[in-house]
Order: C-alpha cells, then sequence, then structure tokens
C-alpha cells in the first residue's frame, strides 16, 4: 500500500464521523460511562472462572447489572458512531446471555462485528466490552470495560506502508474497569469468552501503558546505575507523548515479525508445551528486528524526518526495556520474558559495548547498533538452521546457543547433558529437564532487582496521564 493510499484511508476514515473527533468532552466522566463501569464491576463479584454465574440466587442482581450495562451503551452509542454495528451486537449478546440463565457467555457475534483495524486514525475512540481475561491480569473471564483511543501519528502510517501489519492498533487508556489494573497493557480478541474461534483481525497493544512503565523504571535504573543518558534518549523520560509514538513504532514492526522469517513453523503463536528458553529467543528475535529495521530507517535518506528521529529512539528503548525492566520483573518461574533481557545486556557486555565499571554503567554507543544486530543475526541463523532439525536438536541447539552467553544453574540436568533415555524419549522428558530458574540472574540483576522491586510494583495499573 502506497503512502497516499494509507492517508485516503484516513480521510475517508473521518466521515461520518465528526462527533466522534470533535467532542472535546471527557467521556471517562459520563454518567453512562461510570453506571456501565460500575455494573460491570458488580457482575465481576459474581462471575466463575469461565465467565457464568452460577448461583442462581445472584441471576436477579445480575440481570439488572446487564440491564444497566446496556442502557449505558445504547446512550454512550452515539458518541462511537463507526461502533454502531459491534455496540448493537453487544446488546443483543448481553440480551442473550441473560435469558439463557447466565451460563458461559457467548460474545462471538459482537466480536465479529468489532473492527478497529478498519479505523486506524488518531484519537478516535472506542468503548469496548466483554467477558474476558486480561493478560498479566486475571486469568478469569469476567467482564470488563475500557474506554480507549488509537494512537495513529502520520509517521506511522507512511511506515506501515512498508512494514504492513493491517492488524496492529496502537491505543491508549482512558478508562478501564479492575481487570486492566493489572500490569496487562494488551487487547487480543482471543482472550474473549465465544462458542468458536474466528479467525482473529486485530490486536491491540496499549502504548501509553508500555511508555509509562518505561519512563518510570529507566528513570530509576539511570540513577541507581549511574548511567549518563544521551540526549535523545533523555527526552523520552520527559514526554511521554513522544514515548509512546517510540513504542507504536516498535510494536509495528515487533507484532508483524512473528510470522516473518525462516522460522521453526510457526514457533509462538500455535500453543504447544516447549522450554521456556524458545519463547525467549522468539520474542527476543521481534525486538532486535525491530532494532535492526530501526538502525535501517535511521541512516536512510529516504526516510521522513519524524521517522527517523523515532526510529534511534525505539533502539534506546529496545535497549532500556529489555534490560531494566523485563530482565527483573515477574517472579523466577520460566521467566522468558527477563531470560530475554538478561541475555541482551549479557551479550552487549560479552561484546564490550556496555560496562560496569567502577559502580557506573556506560555504553559505547556508536558501537552498540552493530553488536545489538549481531545477536539478532545469530538467532535469525537458529532459525534457518532449524528448519532441517527435529524438533528436539532444534530445543538443543537454542539452549547451547544461550548457554554461550548466559551461565545455567548450577544444578542443570541440560547444561550437564539429558541422560540417554531422555534424549531418546518424547519432548515431555526434555522439558520435563528445565528448571523453573533454569538461567538465574547474575549478581549485577540480584543487586539491581533488589534496588528496583518497589519501583517496577508502583507501574502496575499506571497510564499515560499518571504523574511521575
Amino acid at each position: 500500500m502506497s503512502i497516499s493510499v494509507e492517508k485516503t484511508h484516513v480521510a475517508n476514515a473521518l466521515v461520518g464521523e465528526p462527533e466522534v473527533l470533535e467532542d472535546g468532552g471527557n467521556l471517562a466522566q459520563h454518567p453512562s460511562w461510570l453506571s456501565l463501569k460500575a455494573a460491570a464491576t458488580s457482575l465481576q463479584a459474581v462471575q466463575s472462572q469461565d465467565g457464568s454465574i452460577t448461583d442462581a440466587g445472584r441471576h436477579a442482581d445480575a440481570a439488572a447489572s446487564v440491564a444497566r450495562i446496556t442502557m449505558a451503551v445504547t446512550d454512550l452509542a452515539p458518541h462511537f458512531a463507526h461502533d454502531a454495528a459491534y455496540l448493537a451486537a453487544l446488546v443483543v449478546d448481553f440480551d442473550r446471555w441473560t435469558s439463557d440463565g447466565f451460563g458461559v457467555p457467548d460474545f462471538y457475534d459482537s466480536l465479529l462485528a468489532f473492527q478497529p483495524q478498519q479505523h486506524r486514525v488518531n484519537g478516535l475512540r472506542h468503548l469496548v466490552v466483554f467477558p474476558m481475561y486480561t493478560q498479566n491480569g486475571s486469568a478469569n473471564r469476567l467482564v470488563e470495560a475500557v474506554l480507549i483511543e488509537v494512537i495513529w501519528p502520520e509517521f506511522i502510517g507512511e511506515l506501515e506502508a512498508g512494514y504492513t501489519n493491517k492488524l496492529f492498533v496502537p491505543i491508549r487508556f482512558l478508562d478501564f474497569t479492575p481487570g486492566y489494573d493489572t500490569n496487562s497493557a494488551v487487547l487480543f480478541p482471543e482472550t474473549v469468552a465465544m462458542r468458536e474461534i474466528p479467525t482473529f483481525t486485530w490486536g491491540a497493544i496499549f502504548a501509553d501503558r508500555e511508555a509509562a512503565r518505561f519512563r518510570r523504571v529507566v528513570r530509576a535504573a539511570a540513577e541507581i546505575t549511574r548511567l549518563e543518558l544521551p540526549a535523545d534518549a533523555a527526552l523520552l523520560l520527559g514526554d511521554q507523548h513522544l514515548t509512546e509514538e517510540t513504542f507504536v513504532m516498535w510494536d509495528l514492526i515487533h507484532d508483524r515479525t512473528h510470522m516473518r522469517g525462516d522460522l521453526p513453523f510457526d514457533p509462538f503463536m500455535i500453543k504447544q508445551r516447549m522450554p521456556f528458553f524458545l519463547y525467549s529467543l522468539e520474542e527476543l528475535r521481534c525486538d532486535l528486528t525491530a532494532f535492526r529495521e530501526s538502525v535501517t530507517i535511521e541512516r536512510s535518506e529516504l526516510a521522513s524526518p519524524e521517522a527517523r528521529r523515532h526510529a534511534k529512539l525505539v533502539q534506546y528503548a529496545v535497549i532500556f526495556d529489555r534490560i531494566f525492566r523485563f530482565a527483573i520483573t515477574g517472579n523466577r518461574v520460566r521467566n522468558y520474558d527477563g531470560l530475554s533481557g538478561q541475555l541482551l545486556f549479557a551479550w552487549m557486555h560479552q561484546h564490550g559495548v556496555l560496562h560496569w565499571t567502577d559502580t557506573r554503567l556506560t555504553f559505547d554507543w556508536e558501537a552498540v547498533p552493530d553488536v545489538v544486530i549481531a545477536l539478532g543475526a545469530q538467532i535469525d541463523e537458529l532459525y534457518w538452521a532449524s528448519i532441517d532439525r527435529p524438533k528436539k536438536a532444534h530445543w538443543l541447539a537454542a539452549y547451547e546457543m544461550i548457554s554461550k552467553t548466559l551461565t545455567p544453574n548450577p544444578a542443570s540436568t541440560w547444561a550437564r547433558g539429558l541422560p540417554l533415555e531422555v534424549l531418546a524419549g518424547a519432548p515431555k522428558g526434555y522439558t520435563d529437564q528445565v528448571l523453573d530458574d533454569e538461567f538465574p540472574l547474575s549478581m549485577f540483576f540480584e543487586a539491581l532487582e533488589k534496588k528496583m522491586r518497589t519501583v517496577i510494583e508502583s507501574t502496575a495499573g499506571i497510564t499515560g496521564s499518571a504523574v511521575d
């Protein structure tokens, strides 16, 4: 798709939606939204994990809460003309859930009608209500409601013409129910309760939460490690809007990479049991692809000034988010995001572009891009070779690659060498031998985690409007 076509699409998307873009009111304070939010929260208290309400004695109150929700949706619908079909189907799904006795909810019809990827217009708002679980939040499929708006600056529209990703919808929070007062920063259709699984056509990421977490964590980490940030990197810590746009660019390229390249046959999306470090490599591969492409864009005379500026910032974001936040966030039970941050840090240190000397962290910034790109190339080579390998052999090769940079747990069976009966057996035997903390934190990260723990915990539920 050319840039001119993208601009035409945006212009056409505005037709018939002036009330959405010109309404300066704060929908988060609208009485109908507040009523909907309260009613959804009341329902959560009586729902089971699968979303049903099994206690018949609660059905009357639940029906009243649903009636408040559908009344609020109908009242708010004129603010979301672009979602008219979805909001109408939503009312039908809620009414059917009530009339069917509050069994396992089925919002298949309204989910199919919700198509936010068709209107990627900067500032466009959506009202989203579904029984769903929130990743990194609740595993229960409860009724959640969220007010969001799209982040789609002009330079992103231009980039998307080359880095095509029709499913990607970057968003920011306006308000939400308790399921999003957590670390969850995604809105995915596969989390919704439905009778069958459709072909998914969109995936939304809360760039404002990602940006706000990044700013708070990196500010603290830079102070603790006495890191002197480059001037352009320091701008991210002071400008939420700039950081949001940077994360949108990063996510745009990262997200599309999961299905591109010489892959060991859909390495991440299929629900399969495999050693957690394989997920680490897949996430890091996508991040380092975004890093590599950002270096290319920054150096390109054909890219717009805005794209080149943000491309440089994406490089800082990938490095700092991975080593300062991901590496020490969460527990040590098969933490694949944490492992990818550890691997990136150790790789840069061992290749001489990251230094921890005299209790001060420094980088050789001019040499950083080539070293980071080299790690991505090594992962790409592993993937390319995997096409000709049995699955278990690929797992062993991946472990060997990681353990050349990161020191395994001294108790690791994988590090000592899997016994013959495991090697000759089913893949389950391999995964059973992987320790929860197969690659423990280094002494550097152990110390950093203790100093950063409170800061990282404080980012739960954070949004771009947070004052920090």
